[in-house]
């Protein structure tokens, strides 16, 4: 036998007689423990060859960053550190006369005095990440004229109805557009 369903003040005064337990709060986000600290560590030891990985391209500028990545930098006991660059093939040996100028447009970035050397390492390079650009419009493609769709409709006219006659009719129209008038 159902039983029937206490009224709104019998459901008032049970959830009034019974405590739940209160929602526990979430933790906290790691970041906020570990933020401290890693600022700590960028001021003593500087960003590091991520930072450099990132901004590379602003760096060294668009031709260099094509033919050089930077791998890690390594850090000496004794203070300065080594670039090691990751160079496609017949670049290195351009990217050795330009050594200078690289570290100090690395040094600029990371701290004067942060990296003393330069080490070239010849290997394939990943591909670039698209550089940002305006973006592309797409036209509008110019529809066909009554006689062209006609005679696209009349070829199509035995094929049956269904996802393969659009796909045909789609195609036809193409054909048609890049033929020319």
């Amino acid at each position: 036998m159902p039983r029937p369903l206490p009224s709104p003040e019998e459901a008032a005064a049970i959830l009034a007689r019974k405590r739940t337990r209160p929602v526990p709060r979430p933790a906290a986000p790691a970041v906020r423990a570990l933020n401290a600290t890693l600022k700590a560590l960028e001021a003593r030891f500087g960003q590091g060859h991520d930072a450099l990985k990132a901004h590379w391209r602003e760096i060294v500028g668009e031709a260099l960053s094509r033919r050089t990545e930077p791998v890690k930098v390594i850090r000496s006991r004794s203070g300065g550190s080594t670039l090691e660059l990751k160079v496609d093939g017949p670049a290195a040996a351009l990217i050795q006369h330009q050594a200078g100028q690289i570290l100090q447009r690395a040094n600029l970035y990371l701290g004067e005095g942060d990296l003393e050397k330069l080490r070239i390492v010849q290997g394939p390079l990943r591909p670039l990440a698209a550089t940002p650009g305006p973006t592309t419009r797409h036209r509008r493609k110019v529809p066909l004229d009554a006689a062209q769709e006609a005679a696209l409709a009349e070829s199509l006219k035995s094929a049956p109805d269904g996802d393969l006659k659009d796909a045909l009719t789609r195609l036809g129209r193409e054909v048609i557009r890049k033929s020319g008038p």
